[in-house]
């Protein structure tokens, strides 16, 4: 018998210590480059995201030029083997939707994270509104009248997250726009992504060219990269030369800008090592415990404290999504 490495309970936990790690780097290396090109208002946000999708789709050519997915290793187990997929023509035009909605939940993502890395990730939070809204009108799959109950506790959540209060006790409504617009259009973006992929890999003949969901996800990046150039030469394209000219001598937005772009594919990774052999139940408190997880570990890092309002706002949407994922099965 080949040796396998770790038990598979060992990985478990090692892929669930990763993936947090791997998200909490993300969001760190995302930021710092970011603020290595001038920040929010320097007119490379899109350009970030999308060469953070060119790291992953050199990546993932590596991997099928060695034949080899090294994620494994991380927990202690041999690697898998990955071989290029046997996709035809035809297949890779059904996944262009998918890989169109993946890349702007990515860019919008990037976009949100920029205006403010704390608030985006509380409007992230919201996902489980614009999902439930795309699954009913576009997919025909609308959620149960118990999920329906939770979203409104999801909403209230996010919309007391953007209140301040005042010196005279009153509250108004004061956030970063551009981390709540471009939040929820992430949101927006993830929904579709989650319906696209439903749709493309009912087909079983295209699951079973593709050869896993580490092939798929490996193309959906490739593809993404190659959506989102034309929209950076067009939006960007002016600020180019800058960003070349900055890539070439600052060592932090080189070091960022790949570390960001790793973090964010072996993080995805191991999130489908994870929630493939775990139960619902498990799988939905993984995920909100990432996002509480995550918020903290980016107050440390950005060294910005949640107000009292963000804080309440924040447990209340959090509160309110692991309901969602959970209530069904109580």
């Amino acid at each position: 018998m080949a040796f396998k490495g770790a038990p598979d309970s060992v990985a478990l936990l090692l892929f669930f210590v990763f993936w947090y790690a791997g998200n909490m780097k993300y969001n760190e290396y995302n930021t710092a480059a970011l603020n290595a090109v001038g920040g929010k208002t320097s007119g490379l946000t899109m350009t970030v995201a999308t060469m953070q999708l060119g790291v992953c789709a050199v990546y993932a050519m590596i991997m099928w030029a060695i034949k080899l997915n090294p994620a494994k290793l991380l927990g202690l187990q041999m690697p898998d083997k990955q071989s290029m997929p046997k996709i035809t023509q035809a297949d890779v035009i059904k996944s262009l939707k998918l890989a169109f909605c993946a890349a702007g939940a990515h860019a919008a993502t990037v976009f949100a994270l920029g205006g403010d890395p704390l608030f985006g990730q509380i409007v992230k939070s919201a996902e489980p509104v614009l999902a439930a809204i795309v699954g009913t009108v576009f997919y025909n799959k609308a959620p149960t009248f118990y999920k329906v109950c939770c979203l409104p506790i999801i909403v209230g959540g996010v919309a007391f997250a953007s209140l301040k209060k005042g010196v005279d006790g009153s509250y108004s409504l004061k956030f970063d726009v551009t981390a709540l617009v471009f939040g929820m259009l992430a949101n927006a973006f993830a929904a579709f992504k989650g319906g696209e992929n439903s749709r493309l890999m009912a087909d079983k003949g295209i699951a079973e060219r593709y050869g896993g969901v580490g092939n798929q996800f490996a193309v959906t990046q490739i593809l993404g990269f190659i959506i989102l150039l034309p929209i950076m030469y067009a939006t960007e394209g002016s600020k180019l030369p800058t960003f070349l000219e900055t890539l070439k001598t600052d060592s932090s937005l080189q070091f960022n800008l790949v570390m960001s772009g790793l973090a964010f594919f072996i993080y995805n990774e191991l999130a489908t090592y994870t929630l493939k052999v775990t139960g619902a139940v498990t799988a939905s408190v993984a995920n909100t415990a990432k996002r509480v997880i995550v918020m903290v570990y980016m107050a440390a890092v950005t060294g910005k404290v949640l107000t009292d309002e963000q804080k309440i706002g924040s447990a209340v949407a959090i509160t309110g999504v692991l309901l969602y994922a959970l209530i069904d099965d109580l």
